[in-house]
């Protein structure tokens, strides 16, 4: 029984062997026939490089001046010109009611 066992390894082993030299896939190249053809990389062109690419930057708007009527300090803006204090008072005269001061609030009737 020994015989035996030791004779079935050495089958398996030897079977082993050979199927692993079977699948070893040893090729003879042999071709009959036209050579295949060559393939040659063909040769580098160099160009320059392309030219940087440069935007134009967005336009760059100021905002429109802010025109304010009336004084400004001592003097006053009517939209066309500064009048200076005194030559508007002399100009246009003291105010809807005319050259009136704060203390003849009585003497018009409409208070």
């Amino acid at each position: 029984m020994k015989t035996l066992r030791v004779a079935s390894l050495l089958t398996g082993m030897t079977a082993l062997l050979v199927s692993g030299a079977a699948m070893a896939g040893v090729n003879v190249g042999i071709n009959v026939g036209v050579p295949a053809p060559v393939y040659v990389a063909p040769a580098p062109v160099y160009a320059p490089p392309p030219p940087p690419v440069v935007y134009q930057p967005a336009p760059m708007y100021a905002p429109a001046p802010a025109i304010v009527i009336g004084w400004h300090g001592d003097r006053y803006w009517d939209g066309r010109r500064y009048w200076g204090r005194d030559e508007w008072y002399r100009h246009h005269g003291r105010g809807w009611g005319g050259d009136r001061g704060h203390g003849d609030h009585g003497r018009h009737g409409w208070h």
